[in-house]
């Protein structure tokens, strides 16, 4: 058995777990942001309260430069109303549509901010578009936890493991905390789809194969996405499926669909997408770990945008 395989059949075994032990389920709340259309979530283990807390938002707004913690401190009124203890700060993958507030989250609620290994892919590629010398770390060293693929780790008594799913960045990561998995933007909604795979680094083909693996996993398994964006004749936002609905009824993906198939049909459509609004300034700051650059000699923070670049 390869290693993928062999962290493919521990998550398995940590969801059949799950399923037939209701203490080791977590209790999660979902945090919608319809600016970008992103969902975090605060996840935690009832018997203990320790909880993590997956993709936050930090609100910015483009035209004037300015940051606001609306977003987060919805999230912190749900952690201390709940009296819960934050062990992790956990980001799916760099974002390219919004800025991450776990800095801001960190310093009121304490825990571990964490992302997958291949961020340093990321922080290579885009160090290099943004020109951000030799000042700026490569290693990933703005994060407190490198995770790598069939890694675990918990949350009070509730097991977790972390799955690598690139195709949409290097550096995406499923996040399986007991019986459920937050997948980030590697899949949609069934009728919705799939995430787009042109972004540097990011590969349909790669994509294809994450999605297949993590439709591997049990029918039952909950899952849980980072946006959606109301597919047409859907009246309602949705960010929770299953296994089995996407394996049903993905209209990118479903069983039946060939990795060639879809390669022709993503790589189509991405052809068509223009750019997300916020990717400039939320892949510069995501790649420190949600940190804006450094002041300048002025005292201020700059975002900057690659002219004809891109």
């Amino acid at each position: 058995m390869s290693d993928a395989d062999a962290s493919l059949q521990a998550a398995r075994d940590q969801i059949g777990r799950a399923t037939g032990e209701k203490t080791l389920r977590p209790s999660i709340a979902g945090f919608f942001d319809e600016t970008t259309n992103t969902v975090s979530y605060v996840i935690h283990d009832p018997e203990t309260c320790e909880a993590a807390i997956i993709d936050s938002v930090l609100d910015y707004e483009a035209a004037a430069g300015r940051t606001s913690h609306g977003s987060a401190e919805r999230i912190i009124d749900y952690v201390t109303s709940n009296n819960l203890q934050v062990t992790w700060l956990i980001e799916t993958h760099a974002h390219a549509d919004h800025i991450s507030a776990a800095p801001y989250l960190q310093d009121k609620l304490g825990g571990k901010l964490a992302i997958g290994k291949d961020i340093v892919r990321v922080q290579d590629v885009f160090g290099k578009l943004f020109n951000a010398g030799t000042d700026f770390e490569r290693d990933g060293s703005q994060f407190d936890k490198l995770f790598s693929d069939g890694e675990t780790f918990s949350l009070g008594k509730i097991e977790g493991i972390a799955l690598h799913v690139p195709g949409h960045t290097p550096a995406d990561m499923a996040f399986i905390i007991g019986d459920a998995a937050f997948v980030g933007d590697t899949i949609f909604m069934p009728d919705f789809g799939t995430a787009r795979a042109d972004f540097p680094g990011g590969d349909a083909r790669e994509l294809f194969q994450s999605i297949r693996r993590l439709l591997s996993l049990p029918d039952d398994t909950r899952l849980f996405l980072c946006h959606d964006y109301k597919a047409p004749g859907r009246d309602e936002y949705a960010w929770e499926t299953t296994v089995g609905q996407q394996r049903r009824e993905n209209v990118h993906v479903k069983d039946g669909v060939t990795e060639d198939e879809f390669v022709e049909m993503r790589t189509t459509r991405d052809k068509t997408l223009a750019m997300p609004e916020l990717i400039m300034p939320s892949v510069q700051v995501n790649i420190r770990g949600g940190r804006l650059p450094e002041p300048e000699d002025n005292g201020v923070s700059y975002i900057k945008i690659p002219v004809n670049a891109v």
